[in-house]
């Protein structure tokens, strides 16, 4: 029977009450492989193999050991590009239980930034899928494996005497290092502790209800909404996570069809996919009872769509460096409700908006309710720091415990509400503009508009200008004309001075399918030049 619980009566003494031998992440395995060793912590919906709690605890301690005898240490790093195999789950849990931190890379990362990471880490082991040849690269690395030469890694570590000892695991301990996804330049590693994912699984499983339950975990494994939110709260909880190696719309229907998945959690993008797939109608998909999105704002029509795939839905705020999700609407079948904000938080990890951070390293002051500032955190969720980047760590973490997100957004009774990035905050003549106000008004033309993204680039008289990049739907006409009518009803300094109307699936997106900002500045700046060559960039200002 699932919990009547939310997320509001989550508390650290409650945490630490309940889930006392959930701290680690290794712990919560050994937990359910005591309690239920046969029930699946694992379905693989691509191969249509499972992996018990007892298999995952075997496996895993097994790879732990091999790992200790091949000489890695506590406070190693080991580095995957791997699809979400079950060999790829045994080895990250393994990890954990030898005190190695998992560093799991982006499949889609050239070789130049594969072995940037790698060296950002000083990985020591590097297991791969991908063709590209790290030899040489990586002074730290000592140990490779590819997808095959991994499988038998594994499979022999189990033949093993288990003689090797294992160091002793703190949940303070760093876990897992999950790469930013660089929305406001090169990204950043982020040490992920276990403490810190425990408790968002204890907080997003409350919220969103995974226990007892089959989830489906189809996001890219170097993505916490993989790992923390998805894969290890449904762990934490003794639920079933039915996996797919890589993502497809298809097969992803296939799996909630075939394995009865009652939560489905993605971003936008790919319920998108899912959606405009041409099975999408056909399949039986009546035992999702619950679908949650995260990473972007969505126009209203998104949740009415996700209405009908689900009679319960949610969202809220989800970070990297808070381990995952931080805030939380409730599941509700009302959509105005989940429009209404990006939730609240919960007791156990408090949020407060913000003065900046001030010279001496303290955190501002808090700012009355309705005020816009700095969307900060302070709790056992925040990270322990960027990888060898300790002025970038004090950056983001005051000396006073409270993490900066990077987000400007302010907080009534309705919840948190989201006005953009700090670092893209426009200021046309002297005025705050953030990015998500006017991607939001864009948006409403719901019936023409698919997405929105705007930036502010360098202008002679305004000194920062907006333009916006409107990608259209697909099978309806969209002018330039038509979004300036729009904008009228905007305040006149956050309406843009130029537009560029993106084919439909043609806008820049990031490896996480969030609208690409660094790659609009670029192509903003492009678009600038080519108007001033033709005289027109300053003319459109005066025209305005």
């Amino acid at each position: 029977m699932i919990s009547k619980m939310t997320f509001r009566d989550c508390t650290w003494d409650d945490f630490l009450a309940r889930f006392a031998a959930r701290q680690t992440l290794h712990g919560v395995i050994d937990h359910w492989a005591e309690r239920a060793p046969q029930t699946p912590a694992v379905l693989n919906a691509t191969r249509g193999t499972p992996l018990t709690y007892a298999e995952l605890r075997d496996r895993s301690l097994a790879v732990a050991r091999a790992l200790a005898r091949l000489g890695f240490r506590k406070g190693d790093f080991l580095a995957t590009s791997l699809p979400l195999t079950d060999d790829h789950i045994v080895l990250e849990y393994g990890c954990f239980r030898a005190g190695v931190i998992h560093v799991p890379l982006d499949l889609r990362l050239s070789r130049d930034e594969l072995i940037r990471s790698l060296r950002l880490v000083g990985a020591r082991g590097y297991a791969t899928a991908l063709p590209h040849s790290v030899s040489g690269e990586v002074p730290e690395l000592e140990h490779a494996w590819d997808a095959g030469s991994l499988h038998e890694f594994i499979a022999k570590a189990g033949e093993q005497a288990p003689e090797a000892l294992l160091p002793e695991i703190l949940p303070q301990d760093g876990a897992q290092v999950i790469f930013t996804t660089g929305s406001t330049g090169r990204p950043k590693a982020a040490l992920l502790t276990h403490i810190g994912i425990t408790v968002q699984n204890y907080c997003l499983g409350t919220a969103f209800e995974f226990p007892e339950s089959r989830i489906l975990v189809n996001l890219p494994p170097s993505h916490v909404g993989c790992q923390g939110e998805l894969l290890m709260t449904t762990f934490f909880w003794g639920s079933t996570a039915v996996t797919l190696e890589i993502f497809d719309p298809g097969k992803s229907l296939e799996a909630i069809e075939k394995y009865r998945i009652r939560l489905v959690g993605q971003i936008p993008a790919m319920f998108h996919m899912m959606w405009r797939h041409s099975e999408y109608e056909k399949r039986d998909l009546k035992s999702v009872e619950a679908a949650v999105y995260g990473g972007q704002s969505v126009p209203r029509p998104f949740l009415e769509k996700l209405r009908t795939m689900a009679p319960r839905i949610g969202t809220g705020l989800g970070l990297t460096e808070t381990s995952g999700f931080c805030t939380y609407t409730p599941l509700t079948a009302d959509a105005d409700q989940v429009a209404a904000s990006l939730g609240h938080a919960a007791p156990v990890y408090p949020m407060s908006i913000r003065e900046p951070m001030r010279a001496d390293g303290t955190a501002g002051a808090e700012l009355p309710a309705g005020e816009i500032g700095h969307v900060c955190f302070r709790g056992p969720q925040t990270f322990a720091g960027y990888v060898h980047d300790e002025e970038a760590t004090r950056k983001t973490i005051s000396t006073d415990g409270w993490l900066y997100t990077g987000d400007m957004g302010s907080v009534d009774d309705a919840g948190l509400h989201f006005s953009g990035r700090a670092k893209w905050v426009i200021k046309p003549a002297g005025y705050q503009v953030f990015p998500g106000d006017v991607e939001e008004h864009i948006c409403a033309l719901s019936d023409k508009v698919a997405s929105c993204g705007v930036v502010g680039v360098p202008h002679p008289i305004w000194v920062e200008a907006i333009v916006a990049f409107v990608e259209k739907r697909p099978g309806v006409e969209l002018t330039e004309a038509e979004l300036r009518k729009h904008a009228r009803s905007l305040t006149s300094y956050k309406r843009p001075l130029h537009y560029v109307i993106v084919e439909p699936g043609q806008m820049p997106l990031n490896r996480v399918a969030k609208v690409d900002t660094l790659r609009l500045r670029e192509l903003a700046e492009i678009e600038v030049q080519q108007l001033q060559s033709r005289g027109r960039w300053m003319s459109e200002a005066l025209e305005e």
